[in-house]
């Protein structure tokens, strides 16, 4: 799904979204949005020839169960799906949307067991938060490897330095809402 993008521009507001529409990104992760506007959003972006990874956590006004996945998969239809529970993980598998699990990497206990629910739920990518340590990307890498799972980092990374640290460590793209980084032409 990522092919060769290195940056997914994760978007918070309107205006950004827009430019991003006459960008040449080819994906865009929506942050924050509400159930109301997501579908058109997700019909524009895909008249634009975008792909679309929602953060189904942060939809204001969408309960993350199996009534709410269903409509994320029949209706809305983006290309992925972002989240930290694992049901939602396996819902989005079940309605062919790439299926990105996030993953707080807050201590060696969490990332632990985070691993074992990542084995079993096999999703298409993690995100790891932080993602401005690439000595643990590197360790999750090859932990995650043998699943053929690749690594989206996230959260924190500030300047291009952290940028080429995280995928130097082995992540396969970098998830930002910080535009100075955003590293493709907007209109």
């Amino acid at each position: 799904m990522l092919h060769n993008q290195r940056i997914l521009p994760a978007v918070k507001q309107m205006k950004d979204y827009d430019k991003l529409l006459e960008s040449d990104t080819e994906v865009i992760v929506l942050l924050e949005t509400r159930i109301s506007s997501l579908k058109s959003m997700v019909k524009y972006a895909k008249r634009a020839n975008k792909k679309v990874i929602v953060h189904a956590d942060l939809i204001q006004g969408l309960k993350t169960d199996n009534y709410g996945m269903e409509y994320l998969g029949q209706d809305v239809k983006p290309d992925g799906i972002i989240s930290t529970r694992t049901n939602v993980i396996q819902l989005a598998k079940k309605y062919k949307l790439t299926a990105i699990q996030r993953m707080f990497l807050i201590d060696s206990q969490a990332i632990e067991h985070n691993l074992n629910l990542i084995e079993q739920t096999k999703p298409d990518f993690v995100e790891v938060l932080p993602g401005v340590m690439p000595h643990v990307i590197s360790d999750i890498k090859s932990t995650l490897d043998e699943h053929n799972i690749k690594i989206i980092a996230g959260g924190l990374i500030r300047t291009q330095q952290d940028v080429d640290e995280a995928i130097q460590a082995g992540a396969t793209a970098i998830s930002t809402s910080l535009k100075e980084l955003w590293d493709f032409n907007l209109a």
